[in-house]
């Protein structure tokens, strides 16, 4: 039966919730707006025919936004606090590090405030975190830290700092535009600058919403995604469009029930622009029972692009099943086997649970409009939506079939690729290495 692509490429009820969170406003994790998004993400899963639609709250350090200031001679810059920075003021030399590669932060920093690039040059090895940049930093003695888009535009470009054990950071953090960037290595290298970052870290709540479909299995599969954006956005590709894709993916479920030999669970998280607290929390609620997974789909950044793109993690099985569902639909996709230690599928694949990251091609490193005030709506393509979500409908299938086998990896082979992949210094700098 094939009615069920013509009813997916006319549907409008994954679009239609992409729109309701765009409208949301501020989804930023712990504020209104993100209770308000999964209210709404509950609500449309049960509208989609999924059971047991329900919210899972947790506690997570809050972070509200003041405001904040770059002083550099007599001029006053414009940028915006990193989430998660401490409210604090630090004076001292500009340095700017250029791409803030590790080895630019070899020299002792003492007394200096450094500006890094967004991206990282076309020929090096891996893309650079702005975390791992910020914990470079610290560990170098830098008094504060200015964080560059590589994007022209005038857009100054969020992301929070932190880690798990200290959720707040330990200097002022502030992002600016690539022109405000340029500005200031023309005119104040060397010379002192202020930066000042105005917030309240308040105790606050997230949560996570699940809803299911198919037998009531002991394994299951996880499709999930992000319903937290960053306070200054829409939020729109990032992530309003994964979790657009959950609630759609759930209405066509819904109606290929009978094809499931394995229960689908889905899960949009809450709190992941903050550090993965939402995955994480799911993690730990599952306990053991994570080898009950058989695989995470999870989708961030998608419909942006056309073509889907799938970061495999060396796991063979599911490489097979997207390039299977690709040739049966002779429909272009991406399928990359690298790791990537970002997003929600993460606290999962570290332990060794098989798991995607669904996002999509786009031109140039980095994160493009993603993290800037233009994440808007109207950059996205209903088409690219529905197209996608025929491809990830047949994919979860593919998965729950019971002839469809996938196996768990051994941690000692996930550090192996991790260290392989030139990514363990950098996670054990920012925090998020636990082995």
């Amino acid at each position: 039966m094939t009615d069920w692509i013509g009813e997916t490429f006319t549907s409008d009820f994954g679009w239609n919730h992409l729109e309701s969170l765009v409208d949301v406003g501020d989804r930023m994790a712990g504020s209104p707006g993100e209770r308000e998004a999964m209210e709404l993400t509950r609500d449309a899963l049960e509208r989609a025919g999924a059971r047991d639609a329900r919210i899972d709250p947790f506690e997570i350090q809050g972070w509200e936004r003041g405001d904040s200031r770059l002083y550099a001679g007599e001029t006053t810059q414009d940028c915006i606090a990193l989430p998660r920075s401490p409210s604090d003021a630090a004076t001292g030399e500009f340095v700017d590090l250029g791409y803030g590669l590790p080895e630019d932060f070899e020299d002792d920093l003492s007394g200096k405030v450094v500006m890094v690039s967004s991206t990282v040059p076309d020929h090096y090895e891996r893309f650079i975190h702005r975390r791992e940049k910020y914990y470079h930093a610290v560990e170098a003695g830098a008094e504060a830290f200015v964080f560059a888009n590589h994007v022209e535009g005038c857009l100054p470009p969020t992301g929070s700092v932190g880690t798990e054990d200290a959720p707040v950071g330990d200097i002022p953090a502030v992002g600016v535009s690539k022109e405000v960037g340029a500005r200031l290595v023309r005119r104040f290298e060397g010379d002192e600058v202020t930066v000042e970052v105005d917030c309240e870290t308040p105790d606050a709540d997230s949560g996570n919403v699940h809803a299911e479909l198919g037998p009531d299995t002991e394994e299951e599969l996880l499709v999930t995604s992000h319903l937290d954006a960053h306070d200054i956005a829409e939020g729109a590709w990032d992530n309003g469009s994964g979790t657009a894709m959950v609630v759609e993916l759930a209405r066509v479920l819904a109606e290929r029930e009978d094809e499931l030999d394995t229960r689908v669970r889905f899960v949009a998280f809450g709190a992941e622009e903050v550090g993965l607290v939402g995955s994480e929390h799911e993690v730990d609620r599952l306990g053991d029972d994570r080898e009950q997974i058989k695989a995470v789909v999870n989708g961030d950044g998608v419909v942006f692009g056309r073509t889907l793109k799938f970061n495999t993690h060396g796991f063979d099985e599911l490489e097979a099943a997207a390039e299977s569902v690709a040739d049966r639909f002779d429909h272009p996709v991406s399928v990359v086997p690298d790791l990537v230690p970002h997003s929600d599928h993460w606290p999962f694949v570290q332990w060794g649970v098989p798991g995607y990251m669904v996002s999509c091609e786009t031109e140039g490193r980095g994160r493009g409009w993603g993290h800037t005030f233009a994440d808007t709506f109207d950059k996205l393509e209903v088409r690219n939506l529905r197209e996608q979500a025929i491809l990830l409908a047949e994919l979860v299938v593919t998965l729950a079939d019971a002839d469809t086998e996938t196996h768990h990896k051994a941690e000692a082979d996930i550090i192996e690729a991790l260290e392989d992949e030139d990514l363990a210094a950098g996670m054990k700098i920012t925090g998020d290495w636990p082995y």
